[in-house]
């Protein structure tokens, strides 16, 4: 039955060519008939070559049809104000963003003529402002070191790497050529909860584990934690960071089931579970319960990963939970050595509408959030913060810097960069151009030698970006943007300074007696080290007992 379904997408070049046999017959009978067998003769050669090219995933697919995406690239331009959406308007990603990371991935031209088409004055418009004095730096492999004092193996990482994606969710191929993209470039791709899996072995390039309630390929029969097999997976050369997730911006607080039927050995082998059995993550970890326990779980995954940077993954929720963090942190004196902040405007391969619109954070709000809590705990030198949630383009990772990031991930904008089209059918296994399907005659279009080289491409003229729009703020290092250098415009219509509304706050304002960021006191004052229930909860349970 699939094969039938795959053929079926190769109808176009069997229509033409039986057509191209039908006219070179009746033609000698009809002598104008051979110029409709010459039209047909030339789509099934176009078909053809469309088969065995490993230049667009879209036309390997689709042999013939697929073309039609291109002639209405060319044309859009023309006709867009008539009878398709403008560069603006298309969900979640613009045809502009992903022309931007399109053209980046395969070096083409990335200019623009002809001015903004940003509606400047209108509100929730964003500018950089800029120096008479701009500087220009050699290099834009910009970088930092990650590891807090109590790490041993520090990880020298670049300014921009992929985020979480499981192999499962994205197919083989997909890993392949972002993992050796990665390797090229010099960048980290995060494994995503799924495990690692042998295509992210067989890139070379750096990985960041991330575990997830599963616990996949880390785990007992029964889904708990398992230490010797996380150790065996931690010293791995490739491995140069852990990520704990405790929740994704896309659909935090749920958990997720991988139904039997689609658990394939590969898959099965990447996650450590068994064939023919639903794999199930929970929303909550097993192995930690408590702020505390958090921590000294942290402290455990150090230990066993020989000193590897350990850190965490959240979409903010209740704020005072992460105050309670933060307070655990102090009183056990264990500190992760990074934490990455991801807003609801994350990606996900399939997502409750109500959990994708509604629930959680947006970035910008939650790395404020965290990077004041960090600096008023007095912590904030100890722990690098990252940032994901739809940041593609260098003025993205400007702003996200801006506001208390140390770096950046990206899932979608390097999903892009090998091919991705928004189809938006990641979770239907019907992807058309192979990057979220586990289909092997749909993701062997997936050309993974190209797409590698784009996923490099990418980010390296992201990157020159960075250093152009650091250059044009008169910056020596991009991670010297503040939230003074970005404008905002009102809905008023007038400007302010991001630095008005997203200000850095006081370094150790929580640890004195002070009157000042009466919102932040107030729920560090509710924040408890011991447990992530709010005071009145605790209240009623012992008025109940």
């Amino acid at each position: 039955m699939q094969k039938i379904i795959s053929l079926q997408r190769y109808a176009t070049l069997v229509f033409a060519a039986i057509m191209t046999l039908v006219c070179f017959v009746i033609g000698f009978w009809a002598s104008w008939v051979f110029f409709l067998c010459a039209v047909f003769a030339a789509l099934t050669l176009l078909g053809l070559y469309d088969m065995t090219q490993s230049r667009h995933a879209i036309t390997t697919n689709y042999p013939i049809l697929g073309n039609l995406r291109f002639v209405f690239e060319k044309i859009r331009p023309e006709i867009r104000q008539y009878l398709i959406e403008g560069d603006q308007e298309e969900q979640p990603f613009s045809r502009e963003q992903r022309s931007l990371v399109y053209q980046r991935a395969k070096g083409a031209e990335d200019k623009r003529p002809f001015g903004t088409q940003e509606r400047v004055y209108e509100a929730g418009y964003s500018w950089l402002t800029h120096s008479v004095q701009p500087t220009h730096f050699e290099s834009t492999d910009f970088r930092l070191t990650i590891g807090g004092p109590a790490c041993k193996q520090p990880y020298n990482a670049s300014l921009y790497n992929i985020s979480a994606m499981s192999f499962g969710s994205l197919s083989a191929n997909a890993i392949s050529a972002l993992n050796k993209g990665a390797k090229i470039g010099g960048f980290a791709q995060d494994t995503g909860e799924g495990g690692i899996s042998r295509y992210h072995r067989a890139g070379g390039g750096d990985l960041i584990y991330e575990i997830g309630s599963g616990y996949f390929g880390c785990r007992n029969h029964d889904g708990t934690f398992n230490a010797e097999k996380f150790a065996e997976q931690a010293a791995d050369n490739q491995v140069k960071m852990i990520e704990i997730k405790l929740s994704q911006g896309a659909k935090p607080g749920h958990g997720g089931m991988l139904p039997a039927a689609k658990i394939t050995p590969e898959i099965a082998e990447a996650r450590d579970i068994p064939m023919g059995v639903d794999c199930v993550s929970p929303a909550a970890h097993s192995a930690f319960h408590g702020p505390m326990e958090m921590m000294q779980f942290i402290g455990r995954l150090r230990e066993l990963s020989g000193g590897k940077p350990i850190g965490f993954k959240l979409c903010i929720g209740h704020r005072r939970e992460f105050m309670c963090m933060v307070k655990a942190m102090l009183e056990t004196g264990i500190v992760p050595d990074f934490i990455v902040v991801d807003g609801t405007e994350g990606g996900t391969g399939a997502a409750p509408l109500e959990f994708a619109n509604h629930v959680g954070m947006p970035m910008v709000e939650g790395l404020t959030f965290v990077h004041n809590t960090l600096r008023g705990a007095g912590i904030r030198d100890q722990v690098k913060v990252g940032a994901a949630g739809k940041i593609v383009s260098a003025f993205d990772i400007a702003r996200a810097l801006s506001l208390g990031a140390d770096w950046c991930n990206s899932a979608r904008g390097f999903m892009f960069a090998i091919g991705c089209i928004q189809a938006q059918a990641c979770h239907t296994n019907h992807c058309p151009v192979g990057v979220t399907t586990q289909d092997p005659l749909r993701q062997r279009a997936l050309n993974v030698e190209n797409k590698s080289q784009r996923v490099a491409r990418f980010h390296a003229n992201t990157l020159k970006a960075l250093g152009e729009m650091a250059g044009a703020a008169g910056l020596d290092d991009p991670c010297g943007f503040l939230p003074y250098h970005f404008m905002t415009r009102r809905g008023d219509g007038q400007m302010t300074e991001a630095n008005d509304v997203y200000t850095y706050l006081r370094e150790g304002f929580l640890l004195d007696d002070g009157t000042d960021s009466p919102i932040y006191r107030e729920r560090w004052a509710r924040a408890n080290a011991h447990t992530f229930a709010p005071p009145e909860a605790r209240q009623r349970v012992s008025h109940s007992t």
